[in-house]
């Protein structure tokens, strides 16, 4: 089996007889090495075992001290940050502010897809090799938690690597903080071997004590599901982060194993292009379909969630009308009640925008990113095809599928947005506004600009009252739903899977993390 081959790779042959491994599994790779490059869940999630920010999520999700030790509001858009001291990058050079302000001018690099986590912060300034004052365009409620997700890079190591700038990911470039490593946090990268393995070892040096006792951990992107859960039954993995719904109750059962359930904050859905005045590919010339609002109605009542949750999640799906999931600041179950499928409704509705006989239009969908992602696509292709909607299938690795999206090839796509904030906005800010210079737009892979929604995104990304915040959040999140600006599917349900003897914290922003991870 290939995963006995990798894990006999003899990468670990010197270690300790104390030592507790991890071997953990899900179905798809990392994208990149790079921490400012791809807001790529499995990416970020390998990154966060490497790197750090100024703050961190604890056991409850909210954001504690990290690079940061404490943190001073001098005004409503001046906060200072005092920087721990005696902190050592893994090649054991020492961080300081210098490397902060680094990070800070890398991240917002416009070729990178991590500007959000700072976009508020106008200007970072440098007190003392430990002090900073972070300068905010307005009052920014998320500050906290978005800093969770602003790494620090070494300045030293990047620019004596020539890794000064992020890679252009989407333009296919590599660079060497692509391939390579050099964080603060508490595991060392050792390799990583694309489609086989990410290597790590715990950092002995780390300036915080590990609440696991994991030492060495293995990530292992096993894209077949059967491979995936055959690995798990084999004892050749320990812990299996993407449980198959069409295994999960057989695992559940099987005494041999544990399960830990949970939802996700994550919404599965589909994007159409409503910025081009001729859809790329379609059969329809000169027009563009989805700019009808009609259109967007009618596909969104041709699309039967209840069945795709019954016959291919097999029950572990929340069908969707909003796109936030629950747990998320904003959701609300009443507001989130989809529509019942209505073929005939939406055959009408296509008729009255024009389009009697539908239209052809190409889809692109990833094949190993999502639950049953590609399943999802072809039952929806399914589905359109019924009121004439014909959607030509081109299924790839999620590596190829957001290169495609980066570079707005996709007229409609599928995709899933997870909010490791905790909070609507990032997903409005991400995927509800348009496109622009200061971060915002960062998922918008559809060019999505309706003036109304960026006001509203950009109200709430500053009002620091809580109860007129939430109120332009259900406003913002009313109107993508109600004007049907994206076709939402279902939140994800995410049990994880794993070996009697570990011990571990289910994340409902699907983010494992090894320091509260331990196996006996």
């Amino acid at each position: 089996m290939r995963i006995l081959a990798v894990l006999a790779c003899g990468l670990f042959a010197a270690l300790s007889a104390g030592a507790a491994p991890l071997r953990w599994a899900a179905q798809n790779d990392i994208l990149t090495l790079d921490p400012h490059s791809q807001n790529h869940t499995t990416s970020l999630t390998i990154a966060a075992q490497v790197y750090e920010g100024l703050t961190r999520r604890g056991e409850n999700h909210q954001p504690e001290p990290s690079l940061a030790t404490r943190w001073t509001y001098i005004s409503p858009t001046q906060v200072r940050f005092e920087l721990r001291r005696g902190v050592k990058f893994h090649d054991g050079s020492a961080f300081t502010a210098d490397d902060v302000l680094f990070s800070f001018a890398r991240i917002r690099e416009p070729q990178g897809a991590m500007q959000a986590y700072v976009s508020g912060i106008r200007e970072i300034r440098k007190l003392n090799d430990y002090s900073i004052d972070v300068m905010l365009e307005a009052p920014t409620p998320l500050l906290l938690q978005n800093l969770v997700s602003f790494c620090i890079i070494s300045r030293a190591w990047a620019l004596k690597n020539n890794a000064g700038h992020v890679e252009d990911f989407k333009a296919k470039e590599e660079g060497y903080a692509s391939r390579n490593a050099n964080g603060t946090g508490p595991y060392k990268l050792v390799s990583w071997q694309p489609d086989q393995a990410v290597q790590m070892v715990a950092n002995k040096d780390w300036w915080d004590s590990n609440k696991g006792n994991i030492t060495e951990l293995s990530y292992l992107p096993i894209k077949s599901a059967p491979t995936r859960v055959a690995a798990l039954l084999s004892g050749d993995v320990d812990l299996v982060t993407d449980v198959p719904p069409q295994d999960y109750q057989r695992l559940k059962a099987d005494a041999r194993l544990k399960l830990m359930e949970g939802t996700e904050v994550r919404t599965v859905f589909f994007a159409m292009d409503q910025a081009s005045d001729e859809l790329r590919d379609a059969s329809v010339k000169g027009r563009n379909p989805f700019k009808d609002k009609r259109v967007r109605e009618a596909l969104n009542l041709a699309l039967d969630r209840e069945a795709i949750r019954r016959s291919i999640m097999r029950g572990l799906s929340v069908p969707a009308a909003l796109m936030v999931a629950p747990g998320v600041n904003g959701y609300d179950a009443v507001l989130d009640t989809p529509l019942k499928a209505d073929p005939d409704k939406a055959r009408r509705l296509l008729a009255e925008a024009g389009y009697p006989q539908g239209f052809d239009v190409p889809l692109r969908c990833p094949n190993n990113r999502y639950v049953n992602d590609e399943q999802i696509c072809q039952a929806a292709v399914a589905m359109w095809a019924r009121i004439g909607v014909r959607a030509r299938l081109n299924a790839q690795p999620m590596s190829l599928h957001i290169q495609a999206l980066e570079r707005f090839e996709s007229p409609f796509y599928l995709i899933g947005i997870a909010m490791p904030t905790y909070d609507a906005h990032q997903g409005l800010q991400g995927w509800g506004h348009s496109v622009d210079s200061r971060g915002n737009g960062g998922q918008n892979f559809s060019r999505l600009a309706d003036p109304t929604l960026d006001a509203l995104v950009e109200r709430i990304q500053f009002e620091p009252d809580v109860s007129a915040r939430n109120a332009l959040i259900r406003e913002a999140l009313l109107r993508v739903r109600d004007e049907f600006l994206f076709i939402p599917v279902h939140h994800q349900i995410r049990p994880w899977a794993m070996k009697p003897g570990v011990r571990t914290l289910h994340r409902s922003n699907d983010t494992f993390e090894a320091r509260f991870t331990s196996v006996n």
